[in-house]
């Protein structure tokens, strides 16, 4: 298990989390392209919710998530680039 720092789209969402939580991660994607929302983790631990810096409205929030290293490869990438979703398990 390793740790991934994940910025979740919705920053009022991450402020529902506490360390321990467990989430589900899931990718947004274009539904106008007949895509269906992606889970990129299942399951996958909560470990620290960083304080807000500067402005989340526009960014979302930092969240870090206990995870297998692929897993937590997957997660990574997939935030640079996709805005990301949880939800509690």
């Amino acid at each position: 298990m390793v740790a991934a720092p994940v910025r979740i789209a919705d920053a009022a969402t991450v402020r529902l989390l506490r360390a321990g939580d467990r989430v589900d991660v899931i990718a947004a994607t274009d539904p106008s392209a007949g895509h269906a929302p992606l889970v990129l983790a299942r399951d996958v631990r909560v470990t620290k919710v960083p304080e807000p810096q500067g402005d989340t409205v526009e960014s979302g929030a930092l969240v870090v998530l206990s995870a297998p290293r692929t897993t937590a490869a997957r997660l990574v990438g997939a935030s640079a680039t996709t805005p990301l979703a949880v939800t509690l398990c």
